[in-house]
């Protein structure tokens, strides 16, 4: 394997790595355990308002880390080293609710935050070495393979830990909840061990020059943070597509983040709920590297449009939803566009960018992303209690309660709605450019790669 392929496939296994945190954690097991196990006794609306305001939290802490961490790491040639410290660290946050008791949720809600702040600062490093290792041509088909790869070993995984919860005696274990315990240690090994791949593959991309009169590369990643924020009115198609993509990013990591505590409030199984999301996983994997050859061919804004419209339908037809083999036929339908819209939104965001100020760039790409991720969440969380308490009689009996819950739940997910509409408006005015933006110093950089020390 020359060593240009195995940059692309060190890099693309990362998303294999990670993909396991958000698959069995993030959308599988810790929603259900949560409501479940951590916060036992509690109302379904009140823990799914907990749920929600710890993905809150734990975003707007990566929010406002992620440009400076950025910034920093351009200058100082540490985007591999920045990687491993976040990625270990949500490694070792997720390997850690292996030992939290029945009704700790507190400490399990501190844990789950941790994990999604490792997982997501990791991101702003790993996004920003895609065009390391891949020519302005190849972003597309590039980042989707790193999707599909991320659809894969995150499935297979999970497929794995599901037998474990499904079939605990026959692993030695003494019930479901051992299983579901132990399925955290091994997303945590999963992420771990594959993340050297990268570390060992990808080469480090060169540094851009400090500012002068910068001592530290600290120091110098802040003036290249309050010069970007000064300049990035200029920079008007970026402008427009962080806009955009705040909106439309915003429903799909809702979804993602709050499907199985959905279903749940419909009182549906959770043993369905996990089914339908291994669906989106397998689906999902065939259906991003398709949407990579798709955006090749229409270009990526378009396809990304088509994957807005399916995701409004999906998000009206769940707010009516009924029974479990429409959820999953929501599945498929999701699975179908998911890992499109991302890959495409991040190969598109990738060629907007000046050169050898990626990991800056997308250090705001990624903070966009989690403030998206703080709104949707604490939305529905707030609909949903909002609703619920307007819906419940001054007595309420055990089935009023029930009933207004699941009311409560369907009128928290419609809210989502506007978000897709709103980033396809805005996305609708972004334009593609035929070479990179003008670089810091006023110079115009062609639409390559940057090289790397490797080169």
């Amino acid at each position: 394997m020359n060593s240009g392929r195995r940059a692309v496939w060190g890099w693309a296994l990362y998303d294999w790595a990670n993909s396991a945190f958000a698959t069995t954690v993030m959308a599988g097991f810790f929603p259900v355990f949560f409501k479940q196990y951590w916060a036992a006794g509690a109302d379904t609306a009140a823990s799914t308002a907990m749920l929600g305001f710890t993905n809150a939290a734990a975003g707007v802490l990566t929010a406002a880390l992620a440009p400076v961490l950025g910034a920093t790491a351009d200058v100082s040639s540490a985007r591999k080293r920045f990687l491993a410290a976040f990625a270990y660290l949500g490694a070792a946050a997720t390997a850690a609710l292996y030992f939290i008791g029945e009704g700790n949720w507190p400490a399990a809600a501190f844990a789950y935050a941790t994990g999604i702040l490792g997982f997501a600062a990791a991101n702003v490093f790993y996004d920003a070495l895609l065009p390391a290792v891949a020519p302005p041509e190849r972003l597309d088909a590039v980042s989707s393979f790193g999707f599909a790869l991320g659809y894969l070993g995150g499935g297979l995984l999970f497929l794995l830990n599901v037998i474990l919860t499904l079939k605990p005696a026959a692993f030695g274990l003494s019930g479901p909840e051992a299983a579901v315990r132990l399925s955290f240690l091994t997303v945590a090994l999963w992420w771990g061990g594959f993340t050297g791949f990268l570390l060992r593959w990808v080469p480090e991309p060169r540094p851009i020059r400090p500012a002068r009169g910068a001592w530290t590369p600290a120091a110098a990643g802040f003036r290249r943070l309050a010069t970007t924020f000064g300049n990035l009115r200029a920079h008007r198609p970026v402008l427009l597509f962080l806009a955009a993509y705040w909106c439309y990013i915003d429903g799909v990591d809702t979804i993602v983040r709050m499907a199985v505590d959905y279903g749940l409030s419909l009182g549906f199984a959770a043993t369905d709920l996990i089914t339908a999301l291994l669906v989106v996983q397998f689906v999902g994997f065939p259906a991003a590297l398709a949407f990579g050859r798709l955006g090749t061919r229409l270009g990526p804004r378009r396809a990304i449009f088509l994957g807005l419209g399916v995701y409004m339908a999906a998000t009206l037809w769940g707010a009516f939803l009924e029974d479990r083999r429409e959820f999953y036929g929501l599945a498929v339908l999701i699975g179908l566009v998911q890992g499109g819209v991302q890959a495409l939104s991040r190969s598109l965001y990738a060629r907007l960018l000046p050169a050898g100020r990626e990991a800056e760039f997308f250090g705001f790409y990624n903070m966009i992303g989690k403030f998206a991720a703080i709104l949707g969440p604490a939305l529905m969380g707030a609909v949903g209690l909002a609703a619920s308490r307007m819906l419940l009689p001054d007595s309420p009996s055990a089935e009023d309660m029930l009933q207004a819950g699941r009311l409560a739940a369907r009128w928290s997910l419609a809210s989502v709605l506007g978000l897709f509409a709103a980033g396809a408006v805005l996305l609708y005015f972004v334009r593609e450019p035929d070479t990179r933006l003008p670089d810091a110093a006023g110079g115009s950089t062609a639409a390559s790669a940057p090289k790397s020390e490797a080169a």
